[in-house]
């Protein structure tokens, strides 16, 4: 039976893939859910699942030890358990038994076998493995390293599988539940090898069927997957189908017509069209949409170098009363609501956002408050801008609106601010490189821990080989962030955390601009589709009430 519904879904499937005829039938009420990856997917591999595009598309054919639920919590995946030691050093995990991998030619007879702990201890020296130079070779720096190189990662039996840190690491559980670590069989590496990254075999609910790059990617619905919803196996749907539309005009036309089934991203091209000024739902929407929206894990804000061996004696945004002022100087909720119809948060706050798991918000952070920004100026020497040399604001076309916005406001002041428009590629060279003394940015949490954003102040961390693209540094903030590391206790961590961001917010080696928001509209009919404030995408509990 199941092999018989299977070949009726790829008959429908590779009628889908090569019909463009709008209206098409679903035979026999399929389960397929479409959606459209403007960014393209480069790889399937986990190890390469740098960007959202590659993270949504590998987390469909993958699971790790744990994964994060819509609260951020850990919950089992293929570990049924866990346990850690008092000292924070030692995690040993208990492995499900009845978890498979996907069908595949790299198998004897093309039967996908039981996951076991080698099959963990293989996947996570993957990720160190220099050759394959991969982006997430950082996840593993916590852990400890044997003789030859490898991790501190041993599979004690078949079911029993134990990692062990070099120093503790709280937010560790977080970094474990990442696509990049993804359980993947050392059979499927050794035969598939480099195109590995094309066909992908994995144990989550759904199995790679087809890749045209560019056009179309298939999933098909594991029908071996472990997790049950009640008495139901899942997932619920059939199938997965992905198109490659790169006009984003394009793509929204095709789901207003319904030839996809959810949106992701607002576009300017039409973003007045789908929300109000004020960000709700435009009204001939409300009976054929539903619009599910949440803070994101995104900082976004402008960078300042504080590096003062790379700047001319009088760069003016040395001064801290200059970088304050600059923060009071314009209206963050003016420009929300006139430039991304409220999609997002002011940042009042600081630099960890709004949706940060046990974050209490600093309440010191900035407001609109041009005649505090006025005399901050005339403190620093400058009364009225007077004195000030132009400062240049390097950032990418998706951001000159707000870069032109923030250079209006701040002309007011005095501050004359030129725009330096360039390609993405260069400005994140740039920033690395540590040649960009003002730059527009934004950082994308990978895991819920208020460190993983602290970490871009930390003097270690100095860019290139870290994120600390202003190459802030700051003794009191170093021992803080050191201290916090040795701390098991969340609720004391925390604390610590609030005054890392308290004096980050006093220093402003950032202006900080706001807290993104997630959005998704899908169509009345998509059942069960929920976020996270990961933005994460998981649509195995996702149904299709055809």
């Amino acid at each position: 039976m199941h092999n018989a519904r299977s070949a009726i879904v790829l008959l429908f499937i590779g009628m889908v893939v090569f019909s463009c005829r709008s209206g098409f039938e679903n035979p026999d009420n399929m389960q397929l859910f479409r959606y459209n990856e403007d960014l393209n997917i480069t790889s399937l591999d986990p190890v390469y699942a740098r960007n959202q595009a590659n993270i949504w598309g590998v987390a469909q054919l993958f699971n790790s030890l744990v994964e994060l639920d819509d609260s951020l919590h850990i919950k089992p995946a293929i570990a049924r358990s866990w346990d850690i030691s008092e000292d924070g050093l030692t995690y040993t995990f208990t492995l499900r038994d009845d978890v498979f991998f996907h069908d595949d030619i790299c198998f004897t007879s093309g039967k996908g076998r039981r996951v076991i702990a080698s099959d963990v201890v293989f996947s996570l020296n993957r990720l160190i493995d220099l050759s394959l130079n991969s982006p997430g070779a950082w996840v593993m720096n916590q852990v400890a390293r044997l003789e030859d190189g490898s991790l501190a990662a041993f599979a004690l039996n078949d079911s029993t599988f134990v990692l062990k840190l070099s120093s503790p690491f709280p937010p560790m559980m977080g970094l474990l539940s990442m696509q990049y670590c993804a359980i993947v069989p050392h059979e499927a590496i050794t035969y598939h090898g480099r195109d590995f990254r094309r066909n992908p075999v994995g144990t989550g609910p759904f199995r790679f069927s087809y890749w045209k790059e560019g056009v179309k990617l298939v999933y098909l619905r594991n029908e071996a997957y472990f997790e049950y919803d009640g008495n139901y196996r899942l997932p619920y749907l059939d199938a997965i189908s992905i198109s490659f539309i790169k006009d984003r005009q394009t793509a929204f036309l095709e789901f207003i017509k319904g030839n996809l089934d959810m949106l992701t991203r607002v576009d300017a091209s039409y973003k007045d069209e789908l929300l109000t000024p004020v960000g709700e739902l435009q009204e001939r929407y409300h009976d054929k949409l539903i619009r599910i929206s949440q803070p994101f894990l995104n900082s976004e804000y402008l960078g300042i170098l504080m590096n003062e061996e790379r700047l001319p004696d009088d760069w003016p945004l040395r001064s801290k009363k200059v970088r304050q002022a600059l923060n009071y100087g314009f209206d963050r909720e003016k420009m929300l609501t006139f430039l991304r119809n409220n999609m997002g948060t002011p940042a009042h706050a600081g630099f960890v956002p709004v949706g940060m798991p046990g974050f209490t918000e600093n309440k010191g952070g900035y407001h609109y408050d041009p005649d505090k920004a006025a005399q901050l100026l005339a403190e620093a020497g400058y009364p009225g801008g007077e004195g000030l040399p132009v400062i240049t604001l390097r950032t990418n076309q998706a951001y000159q609106d707000i870069a032109q916005y923030i250079q209006f406001e701040l002309a007011r002041l005095g501050l004359r601010i030129d725009i330096d428009v360039m390609p993405p590629a260069t400005l994140r060279e740039m920033m690395a490189n540590g040649e960009a003394p003002f730059f527009r940015g934004s950082w994308i949490a990978d895991y819920p821990d208020a460190e993983n954003y602290l970490a871009l102040f930390y003097s270690a961390n100095r860019s290139p080989s870290g994120p600390n693209y202003t190459h802030f540094s700051n003794t009191t903030f170093d021992s803080l962030y050191e201290a916090s590391q040795l701390i098991t206790s969340d609720e004391e961590r925390f604390a610590i955390y609030r005054k890392m961001d308290a004096l980050i917010t006093e220093e402003a080696p950032k202006v900080f601009l706001f807290y993104d928001q997630s959005n998704r509209f899908v169509h009345k009919q998509v059942e069960n589709m929920t976020n996270n404030p990961l933005n994460h995408l998981i649509l195995k509990r996702v149904r299709i009430n055809n």
